[in-house]
Parts: C-alpha cells; sequence; structure tokens
C-alpha cells in the first residue's frame, strides 16, 4: 500500500478543496439503477464487490482521504462490507484483500463468509486497512433513494456504497446502488464517470 500525499498549494483542485473542507463542508449522495441483467448467473454480492472496488481503484478522486500524514491518495483500495448473520439477524462488518483475478477474490470472499457468517461482533476479522472503503446491502428492499449521515465527519472523504435489493423491469434486472462522496474531492462529473465506468464494467463481466 502505498499513499501519496497531495500539494495542496499548487493543487489545481485547492480552491475547491479549500472551499468544501472548511466553508461549506458537505457530503452528497445520489441513488443510480444499474442493468445488472449479465450478472445473472453470478452471486451478486462479491460480483458488486469486485466491481465497485476495480471501478473505484479507476479513479483517484474515490481513493483519495485525509490522514494523519495529510491530503493524498492511495495506490489502491479493498472494499469493506457487512455480512448478515441469520440468527441474531445482525450484522458484522469484516474486509477482503482486493485481486484482479475475480475468481481468487472469489475463493478469499467464500472462505471468509463461511468463517465469519456466524459471527456475532461488529468487525470480528482483525488488522482492516487505512486504504478500505465500506460497501454494505439491504436485500430485503429496493430503494430509489438512501442517504447516510456521518456526523462528526466531515474530513470523512472516502465513498461508500450501498446496494438495494434488485428488481426484474421487463426483460432488464435492475440493483439500486446509493453513492455517498465528500464534495471536496468528487465533483458530479467525477460521480457521474464513476456510474458510466461502473456499467461498462458490468457489462463486460467476467474479464
Amino acid at each position: 500500500m502505498a499513499f501519496h500525499l497531495i500539494d495542496i498549494q499548487n493543487w489545481s483542485r485547492r480552491e475547491f478543496y479549500e472551499h468544501f473542507i472548511h466553508e461549506v463542508a458537505c457530503s452528497y449522495s445520489t441513488t443510480v439503477h444499474l442493468d445488472i441483467t449479465c450478472l445473472k448467473e453470478y452471486k451478486l454480492y462479491p460480483s458488486m464487490l469486485w466491481l465497485l472496488t476495480k471501478t473505484v481503484n479507476e479513479l483517484p478522486q474515490f481513493r483519495t482521504a485525509l490522514t494523519e500524514d495529510g491530503l493524498g491518495f492511495y495506490d489502491d483500495m479493498h472494499p469493506s462490507y457487512t455480512i448478515f448473520n441469520k440468527e441474531n439477524k445482525n450484522f458484522s462488518g469484516i474486509w477482503i484483500t482486493f485481486d484482479p483475478d475475480y475468481h481468487v477474490f472469489l475463493s478469499s470472499y467464500q472462505a471468509d463468509t463461511v468463517k465469519y457468517a456466524s459471527s456475532t461482533q461488529f468487525s470480528p476479522k482483525p488488522n482492516r486497512p487505512p486504504n478500505s472503503f465500506d460497501v454494505s446491502m439491504v436485500p430485503w428492499f429496493s430503494f430509489s433513494s438512501f442517504h447516510i449521515n456521518v456526523h462528526n465527519q466531515v474530513n470523512y472523504l472516502l465513498p461508500i456504497f450501498t446496494l438495494g435489493k434488485y428488481f426484474d423491469d421487463n426483460e432488464k434486472r435492475i440493483l439500486p446502488l446509493a453513492i455517498q462522496v465528500h464534495h471536496a474531492v468528487c465533483d458530479g462529473y467525477h460521480v457521474g464517470k464513476f456510474i458510466e465506468l461502473l456499467q461498462d464494467q458490468i457489462h463486460q463481466f467476467p474479464q
């Protein structure tokens, strides 16, 4: 893992960053409906975790963080995600190392699912890396809007993703995806590029 510090004084985004981190500190979210018809034959959650991470790793705006060392961006990111305990109806948050080979990634995901699915802890898997981002899934309902309110965390710049229950629309299968980002590092243009790239990755899956 490498973290590259940004020279804020000479950064082309400096004025925008300082406005949205100091003057009008704000994050924002949007919900999109993805066409996941071509994922019908695959297990949805690990497929989307892999696809989200692959897309995040292609856009530096989604890898930018404010750490104790300063503002910068990670070389790569890994997903931290929730798994549901069917017995006590609660969830745990675990993480997984991203691998560009989906089948290697899937094997690790399946091993962790077996190991942690019955956990009653909030974070049963230790040593979550700092270069990780949050993903959750609420498969019990679909949505057209979903917002996460992160209080007292105006400096949290990494994205947060929430997947909903998919639904069929004529011959297409549609998945709601809520995306939350910080305006200091990520504008609507960047979110638009992320959605476009993610949808392209879905259509090309598996690779």
